[in-house]
């Protein structure tokens, strides 16, 4: 939702209007301490932004604009994934963590594969916010592949669930002319696409981030205490940054105070669980190999390296050169 404000504000919609619209307090959620945001309020929010810009197919054109940050963690594997085939293998097993509208479906054919957008509650087809994401689905899947490979994609054939009134535009954002009224939305690329490396390949950080997602979701299946179910929260989203005291109780729905509170009923401090995650991921990117001490510190949240120098040896006993050596 911040991403789709801020390229409202890029077409010259008023933001401030468009939330008051919606009943969306744009501050709160910049500062990740919203309430959950409903689906009338998600439809609303499609809804006033394409009339606000004038744009029946706002969704098609913000899938253009979107990058791979917009998708978190799951963008940050896709990046880290070593080939095209093996990111959207990725793509298709944690496309729920970003939408539940829709699944992907992966098809391999002699000589071409077929991405499908497959629909996930039928009930929902028609509403509008469906309508928008569907476009921003697809475009989506196309224009990204130019982000991974530095080369323009062009599909070999895209097919609709509907018939596009306005063609000429999906044709040019798609950069293929679309079959119209087909049984479901679909886009066909070349078989030599799969095996293309992909320049931002990182295998340690890929395996890191899907090892954390793994160790979030069985936190939450088992009900671990609230130590773990913070500590793996951290962990997953560690891409960002340490997230402070008052960004995990605000995804918790509690207050700092509380959480704080609760913590402290099982014997630890928020601050001891946050410097048990930095000392972890510190060793784990020292043992790697492949980062300097500076992009440990900074990933870590540190803004100058000696502090993060001074915390690891509290942390171990030894400064973090000692420690890789």
């Amino acid at each position: 939702m911040l991403s789709m404000l801020g390229y409202a504000a890029q077409r010259d919609i008023s933001v401030e209007q468009l939330c008051r619209l919606t009943t969306i307090d744009a501050k709160a959620l910049k500062g990740g301490t919203h309430p959950a945001i409903s689906q009338h309020q998600l439809d609303n929010l499609w809804i006033n932004a394409s009339h606000l810009g004038n744009d029946p197919l706002f969704g098609l054109h913000f899938g253009e604009s979107l990058q791979l940050a917009a998708l978190g963690i799951v963008g940050e594997i896709i990046k880290s994934s070593a080939t095209v085939g093996e990111a959207l293998a990725q793509a298709a097993a944690l496309i729920h963590l970003f939408t539940d509208s829709f699944r992907l479906e992966v098809e391999y054919l002699k000589k071409t594969f077929v991405v499908h957008l497959k629909i996930v509650r039928e009930t929902e087809r028609d509403s509008f916010s469906f309508l928008q994401m569907r476009d921003l689905m697809m475009v989506f899947l196309i224009h990204e592949l130019d982000g991974l490979l530095l080369e323009k994609i062009k599909p070999e054939k895209v097919k609709l669930s509907f018939n596009a009134k306005n063609i000429g535009e999906y044709e040019r954002v798609l950069r293929c002319k679309p079959i119209n009224k087909s049984e479901e939305c679909s886009i066909e690329f070349k078989l030599g696409y799969l095996s293309e490396r992909i320049i931002t390949a990182n295998y340690e950080l890929q395996k890191l981030l899907l090892q954390k997602i793994r160790s979030e979701k069985e936190t939450l299946i088992q009900k671990d205490k609230l130590r773990d179910k913070v500590e793996n929260y951290l962990i997953a989203h560690a891409y960002l940054g340490i997230l402070s005291l008052d960004e995990v109780a605000s995804n918790f729905n509690v207050s700092s105070r509380s959480l704080q509170r609760k913590l402290q009923e099982e014997g630890i401090a928020f601050q001891e669980i946050a410097d048990n995650v930095r000392k972890s991921l510190a060793e784990h990117y020292l043992r790697s190999g492949s980062y300097q001490l500076k992009e440990i510190s900074a990933i870590l949240g540190y803004n100058e390296l000696s502090a993060f120098s001074r915390a690891f040896k509290r942390w171990t006993g030894k400064s973090p050169g000692a420690y890789h050596d």
